[in-house]
């Protein structure tokens, strides 16, 4: 049980950190920013914040690097640099609101990618939590985001759902001693450097500016809010989602990050000065019922070790 409310902590807090990339995102891209320069910056960024505990985490264990290094590829190429990407593409071409609502069917595409590799229907408290939460998150978001849009616009969200499905398989595999900050740290450096290649290879348009960008209603340097996003929206966020994930299993931590939204559409209530619905506030409501709903996953069972190998006496001489 102790377990269990260890990770809900860590999903809430990376769910309440990652909430913050919005709002302080937002004034770089006003300043002439390109989306994908403001993601590999802050990936980046953040990844090299980390450095310093990933290294102190694996302490010379490199063996559990090189064990863990295809979580560490999926990591960064597929729940950074893939989703990231898909996820600009597609509010380049349809509204910021579908793009949200269409990548946070992530949760429910797990429920089904289980019910469809097992032959099992899922048990009724996760049919019914998945559907409290959906409709959660319509609400939040607003229905509005259900209008006819580009199909181009929703197959590029539909690809971060993917990704951010992936992003939640992935950070609750068995560690097999790598610990979830390395995972996080190194995830991050991949991804920011896969993003790199993208922007330098003309994959994704990359620009930046350097002055002075409006935060809070006040001129500060651009570097603030990239290292605020940095910091909270990024290092933490990652790093306590792949924690709460470890603990919840990749179902329940996916349906607890749609507290994202919740969070985020409070900060910009307070921040920015969007007021809350009833029908936003109602919304939030049957997210945490839905969440509430879902039970976690068992954890996966350690790799039990060889047993030592017996070895028959040998008789002493007479």
């Amino acid at each position: 049980m102790k377990s269990l409310y260890t990770g809900l902590g860590a999903a809430v807090t990376s769910a309440a950190t990652f909430a913050t990339s919005g709002a302080f995102i937002k004034p770089l891209l006003e300043a002439g920013w390109s989306p994908a320069a403001a993601v590999t910056a802050r990936a980046l960024t953040a990844g090299i914040l980390l450095l310093p505990f990933v290294l102190f985490s694996l302490r010379g264990r490199w063996d559990a690097l090189w064990r863990g290094r295809w979580r560490v590829v999926g990591m960064g190429v597929i729940a950074v640099a893939f989703t990231q990407l898909a996820y600009f593409a597609a509010i380049r071409r349809i509204p910021v609101s579908t793009a949200l609502l269409v990548e946070y069917l992530a949760p429910l595409l797990l429920v089904i990618w289980v019910a469809v590799t097992t032959r099992r229907l899922p048990r009724p408290a996760v049919l019914a939590g998945s559907v409290l939460a959906i409709g959660g998150l319509v609400l939040v978001i607003g229905p509005g985001a259900l209008n006819a849009v580009d199909p181009v616009g929703i197959m590029l969200a539909f690809a971060a759902a993917v990704g951010c499905a992936v992003y939640f398989v992935v950070a609750a595999r068995p560690s097999d001693g790598l610990p979830p900050v390395a995972l996080a740290g190194f995830g991050l450096l991949l991804g920011g450097l896969a993003l790199a290649v993208a922007g330098l290879t003309g994959i994704v348009p990359v620009s930046m500016t350097f002055g002075d960008v409006a935060l809070l209603g006040t001129p500060v340097p651009w570097w603030v809010p990239l290292t605020v996003v940095a910091v909270f929206g990024t290092a933490i966020a990652y790093a306590a989602g792949i924690y709460g994930s470890g603990k919840l299993g990749s179902r329940l931590a996916s349906f607890v990050g749609l507290l994202e939204v919740v969070f985020a559409s409070i900060l910009a209530w307070i921040v920015v000065g969007e007021s809350l619905t009833v029908l936003q506030m109602a919304g939030g409501v049957l997210i945490l019922a839905g969440i509430a709903a879902i039970p976690a996953e068992p954890p996966a069972p350690a790799v039990p070790a060889e047993p030592p190998v017996p070895v028959e006496p040998v008789p002493a001489d007479r």
